[in-house]
């Protein structure tokens, strides 16, 4: 999950105030006090940290809070409140320009995984309609036009590249031309980076800004540099005056410095958050939902968003039909596995629940092999067994469990599961008759 210590101990912080009836201001101190340790140990800015206790504090002594039904609810809905401005408040979107091409120039470090989010938001803004060109203009580092390339090729960009011997200046005032040759709507333009600031690479950036006048800046930064970021972040800032930021390697282990620090020190919002390796990971930056995910409430709009995106209407209604006619099988189920595990890690998936933090999950093993080994498990049956488990007789059980690796148990255990989930979507199905003849308005679940 992402920044789980943090979130662990902030949690841990308002746990004492949930089991008290009312609260003093001792009680609301003592909270924040552990708020703050959980912050400038997660390497959040210490001027941030102080800023922000005084604020949640000063509202959450007031006579209004105290005095309520519900103080210690009030003292998290204020500390969300303020994580969220802390933030950015709203989320920050993608500046286009008038007259086609937006040119988008990535800034950043070495390492802070630059050259790859060129792709990723490419990949990003192609699936939003639009039509991305990425531009080489990293001449320095080694094989650094190559690994655009390969980016490019795996999710079908174009990339422009002039080789390493020409001026990075040269390249981007000449991709803009084929840009606009190609009618091409969206440039992003890959820089140089260093392993650490200096004054001949400000330079270069500050002539290539001038030279494609871009309508977006955005600085990447490591997420697990945590307050390093921010120093980078304000190094850059001053010197190119950039439009936003997207962290990388956030669903490492990220302790939230930089995420809660950048905004408040330089004013620039972070526009996007890369989430995993995959070329696919990158999503919208929702401060908002992020509070709410440090918090243990959940993140139940962006769960929704990712079902979305990899359930179509006409498959829900599909499966909803084979589940009222009882006629879903464990082909069906193997395709749902399948889409599942495009939404991302499972236990990042439970996290979005609210309630389901860590604590909650203790006695709960979330492992992605988990349904690797069911996938394999279904895989190593025939097509008719998948459509018809009663078939599955003791040999094909063992058949069936030394193809995919695993005990003759687990086979067991999985077929016995699958016959359970029937019945209990059969029961459903029968309330929902029921429910209709007597006028209500029942519907099945998840199928609303």
């Amino acid at each position: 999950m992402v920044f789980e210590s943090l979130a662990e101990k902030l949690q841990g912080a308002f746990k004492n105030l949930k089991g008290k009836g009312k609260l003093t201001e001792k009680d609301v101190k003592d909270a924040m006090r552990e708020v703050k340790l959980a912050l400038l140990e997660a390497d959040v800015n210490f001027k941030v940290v102080k800023d922000f206790i005084k604020s949640v504090t000063d509202r959450a002594v007031g006579e209004e809070v105290l005095q309520s039904l519900t103080p210690a609810q009030q003292v998290i809905k204020i500390v969300n409140e303020e994580l969220t401005a802390l933030m950015g408040t709203t989320q920050s979107k993608l500046k286009y320009a008038s007259q086609p091409p937006t040119i988008i120039m990535m800034a950043g470090l070495q390492g802070a995984g630059k050259t790859t989010t060129c792709g990723k938001l490419g990949q990003l803004l192609k699936k939003d309609g639009k039509k991305p060109l990425l531009v080489a203009c990293d001449v320095y580092r080694p094989a650094a036009i190559k690994q655009l390339q390969v980016v490019g090729e795996k999710l079908d960009i174009p990339v422009f590249e002039m080789g390493d011997q020409v001026s990075p200046v040269e390249i981007a005032k000449k991709a803009l031309e084929h840009a606009a040759y190609y009618t091409y709507d969206v440039v992003i333009v890959d820089t140089a980076g260093r392993l650490h600031i200096d004054e001949k690479l400000m330079q270069e950036l500050i002539d290539v800004k001038a030279a494609i006048d871009p309508t977006e800046i955005l600085l990447v930064l490591d997420a697990m540099t945590g307050q390093d970021a921010v120093n980078v972040a304000e190094h850059f800032n001053e010197q190119l005056e950039v439009n936003g930021v997207i962290l990388t390697k956030l669903d490492g282990d990220t302790r939230g410095g930089a995420a809660l620090s950048v905004k408040a020190v330089t004013g620039k919002p972070i526009k996007y958050a890369c989430v995993g390796e995959k070329l696919t990971d990158i999503e919208a930056f929702y401060p908002d939902r992020m509070a709410s995910r440090i918090l243990g409430m959940g993140d139940m709009l962006s769960l929704i968003e990712k079902a979305q995106e990899n359930f179509s209407d006409d498959k829900a209604k599909k499966l909803e039909k084979k589940f009222k006619t009882q006629t879903f099988d464990l082909e069906d189920f193997l395709e749902q596995l399948e889409q599942l595990q495009k939404m991302g890690p499972i236990g990042d998936l439970l996290g979005m629940i609210p309630g389901m933090n860590k604590g909650a999950m203790k006695d709960v093993q979330v492992d992605d092999k988990d349904l690797n080994r069911t996938k394999a498990i279904i895989q190593s049956m025939t097509l008719k067994e998948r459509q018809e488990p009663s078939i599955i007789n003791g040999s094909r059980r063992k058949r069936i469990a030394n193809g995919s690796g695993v005990h003759v148990s687990e086979v067991n255990r999985l077929l016995k599961q699958f016959e359970q989930t029937k019945k209990m979507m059969k029961q459903f199905g029968q309330m929902e008759k029921r429910m209709k003849r007597g006028g209500g308005g029942f519907k099945l679940p998840f199928f609303q």
